[in-house]
């Protein structure tokens, strides 16, 4: 119920309110008229009340607080609203410090492969809190720029140098504590350089393995989805490579998103590469929301598929270039050309695309392997030279990777650009190479290889290799990191899409299926799989590196 509000009188002192009385009958008695001091000391007493009652009754009203700060704000109102602005910033610091962890592998008792050497592995795997310091620093900065905005249209500023001085110093200490957050998280993985990654064993691990499922990854093509596609064992998923003399270090995807931050990661080579860019994007979106990411296909005249992450500014994307250099082959959806011809010595036309890209990874191998001669072109394809010459095939691998040298020589900034070549990809067609002589290429194998007692040969063109390794250490201004996934991935007989797979851009059949020596294939792999321990070499390189060298 709403009180009636008193007089101004009704909450004066009863002594204040007899003594004017007697003063007003004093004088009326006498029948003198009031003196001029009398009035104005009547007035002042007035006037006195009426201000401590006004005061009183709008401390009483339920909006008076509210409608006192519109009409006079002190100092104490702007000093409660910085106070709650820096409260949130400097939430926002304390939400980005990092915080390093090293967890244990699972306790339960892991197969460890090693050349094909049965062992226990009890080595630990190191993982990395997700977090992301720089989006909370900048999201801090965001908040106290909108409060500051909100202080400047509904308060009036004053001057007051202490309360600033104090504001100024809270945002020195939240900057400095971002600032903190972000080195820590450019320094959180370290991989030692004396360590040899790719010399290790691999390890059946269902804790740590695979870092994402099919079923997550909206963005797997039908060629790779092996599951989907009616394969009954998920084995292949869940086998992890342990490193002999350091860790392999676990994929965090908002690292790596922070580092390729307003930056491009290009794929460049045959199928293989784009089946290892397929397993990088399934890694990176897993962390990234609905509606901020976007893969277009066959882009900049068809020979791009670029994935775009939208809050980071980040692609990584896919190049079809099956042999770097030109060559008949070159068209990105039409390929199927079994008299392959290449142009050795012509590059710009594909690499004119590679210019200005933040982390390029290579790949050449397995279109070489139609002919032990390449055809190489006398002319060029653009005036319509059709003659061509036949040469050993390590000599053109060679010659062409020269040619891939000197331009990455010639046109990489290496203070801007991270550059990689990916090693041979490895099939597995001769099943004997593996002791299974009743076997069928790599259809129906479930297991990597083990129990290895002697050499083994599953037909890679090591020429090739040891052809790409001379190459690279003739590079001069752009050292080229060599990413050796050859030997590691010869083990990996059962991780091929197979039978579960396309053939000319439509599922097998069940007939098809039943008929592995006609329709397995077992050059590609099954994501999840293989390639993404390719991918966590990348990751390792990248994530370790100084963030000057990104």
């Amino acid at each position: 119920m709403q009180q009636r509000r008193k007089s101004v009188f009704a909450s004066a002192p009863f002594a204040m309110k007899q003594a004017a009385l007697g003063a007003g009958v004093a004088a009326r008695k006498n029948g003198a008229p009031l003196s001029l001091a009398a009035v104005v000391f009547a007035l002042f007493v007035f006037a006195t009340f009426l201000y401590n009652e006004d005061i009183k009754s709008i401390a009483d009203f339920p909006f008076g607080a509210g409608a006192l700060r519109a009409k006079a704000p002190d100092l104490h109102v702007l000093q409660e609203s910085a106070g709650a602005s820096h409260l949130a910033v400097n939430s926002l610091a304390k939400r980005s410090e990092v915080i390093v962890r090293v967890l244990d592998a699972p306790a339960s008792p892991a197969l460890a492969i090693n050349g094909g050497a049965g062992s226990v592995s009890t080595n630990s795997t190191g993982e990395v809190p997700k977090t992301n310091a720089n989006a909370d620093a900048d999201a801090g900065a965001k908040v106290d720029e909108g409060q500051e905005k909100d202080r400047d249209v509904t308060l009036p500023r004053v001057n007051d140098g202490g309360a600033e001085e104090a504001r100024r110093r809270e945002d020195e200490e939240a900057s400095a504590k971002a600032a903190a957050a972000t080195a820590a998280l450019r320094t959180v993985v370290n991989v030692p350089d004396t360590c040899d990654l790719y010399r290790g064993n691999w390890v059946y691990d269902e804790v740590n393995a695979p870092v994402y499922k099919e079923s997550q990854c909206e963005f797997l093509t039908e060629q790779v989805t092996c599951m989907r596609n009616g394969r009954l064992d998920d084995s292949y998923q869940k086998w992890r490579w342990q490193p002999t003399d350091c860790d392999l270090p676990r994929f965090d995807a908002r690292l790596l998103l922070e580092r390729l931050r307003n930056k491009r990661l290009v794929f460049v080579g045959d199928s293989l590469n784009r089946n290892q860019w397929e397993s990088m994007v399934c890694l990176v979106q897993s962390v990234i929301p609905r509606g901020q990411k976007t893969l277009t296909k066959f882009v900049n005249g068809g020979n791009s598929n670029v994935f775009y992450a939208h809050a980071y500014n980040a692609t990584v994307e896919f190049y079809w270039a099956p042999f770097l250099v030109e060559s008949n082959s070159d068209n990105p959806q039409v390929h199927s050309v079994p008299d392959r011809v290449i142009q050795w010595h012509s590059i710009a036309k594909h690499a004119h695309n590679w210019v200005g890209v933040d982390y390029l990874v290579f790949n050449t191998y397995i279109w070489w392997l139609n002919t032990l001669d390449m055809k190489v072109l006398k002319g060029s394809f653009e005036q319509g030279a059709t003659e061509y010459v036949e040469v050993d095939r390590p000599v053109a691998y060679k010659e062409v990777l020269k040619t891939w040298a000197k331009w990455v020589d010639r046109n990489i900034d290496p203070n801007r650009t991270t550059v990689f070549f990916m090693s041979m990809s490895p099939n597995h067609i001769t099943p004997e190479a593996w002791g299974n002589y009743g076997g069928i290429k790599c259809a129906m194998e479930t297991l990597p290889i083990t129990n290895r007692t002697t050499s083994l040969d599953v037909g890679t063109d090591w020429r090739l290799y040891a052809g790409a390794q001379e190459v690279l250490q003739t590079l001069r201004r752009v050292p080229v990191h060599l990413v050796d996934i050859t030997a590691l991935s010869e083990l990996r007989k059962d991780a091929h899409t197979s039978v579960h797979t396309l053939r000319q851009g439509k599922l097998l059949t069940p007939e098809q299926q039943a008929d592995p020596r006609t329709f397995a294939d077992c050059i590609h792999w099954c994501l999840p799989g293989l390639p993404d321990t390719w991918n966590q070499f990348l990751y390792a390189r990248i994530a370790s590196a100084p963030w000057a060298d990104q």
